[in-house]
């Protein structure tokens, strides 16, 4: 794929961008000239990102988890002139629940949100971006619960992230022939408020609550977003790909072991006919 760099002067449109690593990459993106549409459920923080981006940057409330509500923002501001070269698709939630504990409506909310969010969004932009000229780029933020093991006790969490690194793989596949970029962003723990993502819950998915502050004690502890900076980089400027940053040191040893795992579970009989 064609190496991205950010040209300034170019739209990136980046949803979650309300907080935490959505803001950051706003902030990483404005800081090489490019004008800024936030994105984010939250609309006064998408505002707040807007205003840390310049005078151009723009900001719109957006749940991406509503296929209507994101086709129309999306039209909305594709007709003011909004046509990004970097669209980065970047919302998702976080949830201690275990796939077969959770209630139905947590389940919805995390699908909703981690799963279907990416391909609404990816379905109401890509349009626009395709027809533009030039180096053109899609990022996905998935998780590094996307290429580990999924174990407890964020297992439903870690379900729906893989299921982001996949539609990721999917606009790889599909983007290559239109020379479109996709990096798949894998970071570790960051000190980011996803641990009290409910506060932004929908009615729809049960309403908003606020968890106990003391929960947050254990991201406020690691690094925060900007250490994704090089790993962004490095990637965009080689075309795209994977883009894995842990913030623990066994993360390596566990994708080795998911890999070992399945590798122990591959069975070529079929391929190599009867004897």
């Amino acid at each position: 794929m064609t190496a991205y760099t950010p040209k300034p002067g170019d739209w990136a449109v980046i949803t979650g961008a309300g907080r935490g690593i959505g803001r950051w990459l706003a902030q990483h993106f404005a800081a090489k000239g490019m004008r800024i549409c936030a994105l984010d459920i939250d609309a006064y923080e998408a505002e707040e990102t807007a205003r840390l981006c310049g005078n151009d940057a723009r900001a719109h409330g957006c749940d991406v988890s509503d296929r209507r509500e994101t086709e129309r923002v999306a039209e909305k501001l594709i007709a003011q002139g909004i046509e990004p070269s970097l669209l980065w698709i970047n919302a998702g939630v976080g949830s201690a629940d275990t796939l077969s504990g959770a209630k139905a409506k947590s389940i919805d909310w995390l699908m909703g949100v981690n799963v279907m969010g990416p391909m609404h969004t990816a379905r109401a932009w890509l349009p626009v971006l395709k027809a533009r000229k030039g180096a053109r780029h899609v990022g996905i933020t998935a998780s590094s619960a996307s290429v580990t093991p999924v174990r407890g006790p964020f297992t439903l969490y870690a379900t729906t992230k893989q299921m982001t690194a996949a539609i990721g793989e999917a606009l790889m596949a599909e983007l290559a022939e239109d020379d479109i970029g996709v990096t798949i962003l894998c970071p570790g723990i960051l000190n980011t408020q996803i641990w009290n993502a409910a506060q932004a819950r929908p009615e729809r998915f049960g309403g908003a609550r606020n968890a106990p502050d003391e929960l947050g004690d254990h991201w406020r502890a690691q690094p925060g977003p900007e250490v994704l900076e090089r790993g962004v980089d490095e990637t965009l400027a080689n075309g795209g790909g994977w883009c894995i940053i842990p913030t623990e040191t066994d993360t390596a040893d566990k994708m080795a072991a998911r890999h070992e795992a399945q590798q122990d579970g591959f069975f070529d009989y079929a391929t190599k006919g009867s004897d």
